[in-house]
């Protein structure tokens, strides 16, 4: 068992009369002038936004509103928030939207105050001090980030994704009104459940087997939110499990399935670069590079693959044959990720075959030019990679 820290100081206001308390948390944790931001269309359509403004409006609380962020958020509209919070004098930036929303929000909060480029951050050359403090309402349960430390963000000049984890962006407060999720599309529900059961089992699979509580809590998410899927995806108004879903993506990537343990994170690095390359969704790519990655690894703790096959996915223990059990599990992934619409490989996800120089460039940007090595189950170097992308090619 490792020694661990586990922080996760934001305040959670859930339920359907949540975004009544917008301005007086703004106003509970400093906020005099606020930047308000958000995605596209939806949050327009459905009033959240009109509602979240006419809350601070009323409050006093004066604001700017800056919109316009995409899946895989762009660094130059983060950029051009950084700008807009130093002319306005902005000191609280409220995310209104899903991860990508407060992933852009986390970069521009980490610029504000930076005199250098925030891109330095993510690239790894600095680390950050200080920040605007932020907040979330919560749209789109998948990413975690409205309790995470982490953000990903996407660099358009070279199509390169990178992410940037640090305490001090974990959210003030998220706000969370399943209501709000009962128009997402299945497809988008399906990617944000595989996005934060994964959040999950890069902290599950490891060689550290001694911290039953964490492993004992993390089978349960992963069980409960893959019961949950179903569900909603066939009636999408059932509020009961709408709220297991949005609670759920908080806790798997608030740090506590990791306690005591080595986590891995292979998949996402590698499902980064497929986003940065083809601009896919993000659940949707790390659906289509886990199975590859778990049958390349699997060797490194057959028994944890063995366990999680038994314990959530419900296959019988051969135990006369752990491997066959292990792969068994992986293969039930697999009809797992169909039955909720999501690809098992490459050539399901973009619609058309991998070519071996798109492997390279992929392989070549995830080691940062062969210098970088990342997993943790295994240590997977350069030629892992792209081995492991020649596997998911399908």
């Amino acid at each position: 068992m490792k020694d661990f820290n586990f922080y996760a100081p934001t305040e959670i206001v859930f339920g359907e009369q949540s975004e009544e308390k917008v301005a007086q948390l703004v106003k509970k944790y400093g906020g005099t002038k606020v930047l308000v931001h958000y995605g596209g269309q939806s949050a327009i359509r459905s009033g959240l936004l009109d509602k979240v403004c006419d809350q601070l409006a009323q409050s006093g609380i004066p604001f700017v509103k800056l919109g316009g962020v995409v899946p895989n958020p762009r660094l130059s509209l983060a950029q051009k928030g950084i700008e807009l919070c130093r002319e306005e004098g902005i000191d609280f930036i409220l995310a209104v939207g899903g991860g990508s929303v407060i992933d852009s929000a986390k970069c521009i909060a980490y610029g504000v105050p930076y005199e250098g480029n925030v891109w330095d951050f993510y690239l790894g050359k600095a680390k950050a001090t200080a920040m605007l403090p932020l907040a979330a309402v919560l749209t789109i349960p998948a990413a975690g980030s409205e309790m995470s430390e982490s953000s990903v963000i996407t660099n358009e000049e070279g199509d390169v994704k990178l992410g940037y984890s640090n305490n001090l962006s974990r959210p003030k407060f998220a706000i969370m009104n399943p209501r709000r999720t009962f128009t997402l599309p299945a497809y988008q529900t399906a990617a944000g459940v595989t996005d934060m059961m994964m959040h999950t089992m890069e902290r599950y699979f490891t060689k550290d087997d001694d911290m039953d509580f964490t492993t004992d809590v993390a089978e349960a998410m992963l069980r409960s939110i893959k019961n949950a899927v179903f569900a909603v995806l066939k009636n999408p108004e059932d509020y009961r499990y709408r709220a297991q879903i949005m609670w759920g993506g908080s806790l798997m990537h608030n740090g506590l399935t990791g306690c005591g343990v080595t986590e891995d994170w292979a998949t996402h690095q590698l499902e980064h670069e497929l986003s940065g390359m083809f601009d896919v969704t993000h659940g949707a790519g790390l659906a289509a590079i886990w199975p590859s990655w778990a049958r390349y690894v699997l060797h490194e703790n057959v028994s944890r693959f063995v366990r999680f096959a038994v314990n959530v996915m419900d296959v019988p223990n051969d135990y006369t044959d752990p491997e066959g059990t292990a792969l068994k599990g992986i293969e039930a992934v697999e009809r797992f990720y169909h039955a909720i619409g999501m690809p098992v490989n490459i050539k399901e996800l973009i619609g058309r075959d991998i070519t071996d120089d798109e492997i390279r460039e992929m392989t070549r940007k995830c080691s940062r030019d062969y210098t970088a090595t990342c997993g943790g189950l295994k240590v997977l170097q350069a030629e892992d990679m792209e081995a492991i992308y020649r596997m998911a090619r399908g």
